[in-house]
């Protein structure tokens, strides 16, 4: 489904990746973990498309496809889902209404029409029960007010209303109380399937209690450094960084 082959990226003439390899298929969770400032959060912007940083080597290809001339929008529509650590603000559009305009969208970039009011009513209906979402919640400005853990499950109602093939989830576990995280991570459970493929980058592997991946990756200095299954996440928990810092100095 992914494969990412060599890649480097810089942001401001500043190299960040320096040679990332990785290949995800359908049906498979990724972790991505690693200290601050080790390339996690660029690794997810530049398979998504963000404008600001720059690929200098190698290439992104999904399902086949050579994407990294595609813009965000166009990945968006392939299939290719980001939430953000810090999901923006936008009053005076609901969540619900924000909802409707991205699936239309994506829907017209396949060149289907809209999606009939009832269908979407009914859709919204059930993600949001899949989510333990209060109807409520739905009618308010997107971000607007939201705590930490709300903006986290709006994003992952955003997910599942979407249908991605690609999920990443940056981060998002930062700032969650226990329960919060919980939901979310039922959520990403819930909405796991054979056809489709989650990426979960975090500092910590309590997450991952929650949403166990098939494979941890530990990015360090722009690089793929170790690569191994759940109980990487436990080793990186009990011994932190350094001993990853430690073996790839050696």
């Amino acid at each position: 489904m992914l494969k990412i082959n060599n890649l480097h990226a810089s942001v401001e003439d500043k190299a960040i990746l320096r040679g990332i390899n990785l290949e995800v298929k359908p049906g498979e969770v990724h972790a991505i973990m690693g200290p601050n400032g080790s390339g996690k959060s660029t690794l997810a912007s530049v398979v998504a498309g963000k404008e600001e940083y720059e690929v200098t080597k190698g290439n992104i290809v999904f399902e086949g496809e050579d994407i990294e001339e595609l813009g965000a929008e166009e990945r968006a529509h392939k299939g290719v889902f980001l939430s953000f650590q810090y999901p923006v603000e936008i009053p005076g559009v609901s969540v619900t209404n924000f909802m409707k305009t991205a699936i239309n969208e994506t829907r017209k970039a396949k060149g289907l029409e809209d999606m009939p009011a009832k269908d979407m009513l009914k859709l919204i209906r059930e993600k949001s029960e899949l989510l333990e979402i209060d109807r409520k919640f739905l009618s308010r400005s997107l971000n607007e007010g939201f705590s930490g853990g709300e903006k986290k499950r709006n994003e992952i109602f955003q997910m599942a209303m979407l249908e991605p093939k690609l999920a990443i989830l940056d981060e998002t576990d930062s700032g969650l109380d226990i329960d919060a995280l919980r939901i979310v991570a039922n959520g990403v459970n819930k909405l796991k399937s054979k056809d489709n493929a989650v990426v979960v980058i975090t500092h910590y592997q309590r997450l991952l209690d929650y949403i166990v991946p098939d494979f941890v990756h530990v990015l360090y200095n722009g690089r793929i450094v170790k690569s191994g299954g759940k109980e990487l996440a436990h080793q990186l928990e009990e011994k932190g960084y350094d001993w990853i810092k430690e073996e790839v100095n050696a």
